[in-house]
């Protein structure tokens, strides 16, 4: 994976310098850790202190890659979505319109996330909780969530054919910087993709996915209802 840069900037929005190879591990040790412990105890068996000492970091170091709980978290959605991007890559698409790629790939994405309970749980509140301090990665959030949309869609746009490629949306993001391209890898292929109209639906259906996630995890929505939903809010990308 490609440094990145610290989240050290106070929401400032500045670039620090990027980490260090040395740096990018410690990195990953905490997230980790994060991930371990969230998937064993939700959001409340997530203590920063513990992740330090499961992390072998020493706590003011920990907080200097991030400061909260929640930073950590967020981050960690992050992590994860990098890795059901990349799975999903691997496993061709059955569907004959975009709508239906992307139903296919949004709905395989949330189980991948169903099959790991307390860690969603964990993510999906950090992600409420999230205030201005954590928008630059609550933003590569987003921008994973479309790369993995777009990815579904195809080179071409709606209605294109050949195998997916990943392009970025346009205005998904305050900046070239804090998307896809920034630490994760694979996200910032150079396929063409759809114009701004169908980035448009791509930010809604994102929008949506993550909605469909918060009410699964919140009990307030079953499995099957969160796989109509998403099958549903898919049908935009054809329109």
């Amino acid at each position: 994976m490609t440094a990145r840069a610290m989240p050290d900037d106070g929401g400032s929005g500045a670039c620090p310098a990027p980490l260090t190879e040395r740096q990018e591990e410690r990195r990953r040790r905490i997230l980790r850790a994060g991930a371990e412990l969230a998937a064993r105890g939700g959001f409340d068996g997530v203590q920063m202190r513990e992740v330090a000492e499961l992390s072998g970091v020493a706590l003011g170091t920990l907080y200097r890659y991030f400061p909260s709980k929640v930073h950590l978290l967020v981050a960690t959605m992050r992590d994860r979505l990098e890795r059901v991007h990349e799975s999903l890559r691997g496993r061709p698409l059955r569907g004959e319109t975009a709508a239906e790629r992307v139903a296919e790939t949004l709905i395989r994405a949330f189980h991948a996330f169903r099959g790991e309970p307390r860690l969603a749980d964990a993510v999906v509140r950090a992600l409420t909780f999230a205030d201005r301090s954590v928008s630059a990665e609550v933003e590569r959030v987003s921008s994973r969530t479309a790369a993995i949309v777009l990815d579904a869609v195809g080179p071409g746009g709606p209605g294109a054919e050949g195998p997916p490629a990943v392009a970025r949306v346009p205005g998904s993001g305050p900046g070239a910087g804090s998307g896809p391209a920034s630490g994760s890898g694979p996200a910032s292929g150079s396929g063409l993709g759809p114009g701004a109209g169908c980035g448009s639906a791509v930010r809604v259906i994102g929008h949506a996915w993550h909605a469909v996630l918060v009410a699964w995890v919140s009990g307030r929505a079953s499995v099957a209802e969160v796989e109509a939903d998403i099958v549903t809010v898919s049908r935009l990308i054809d329109t």
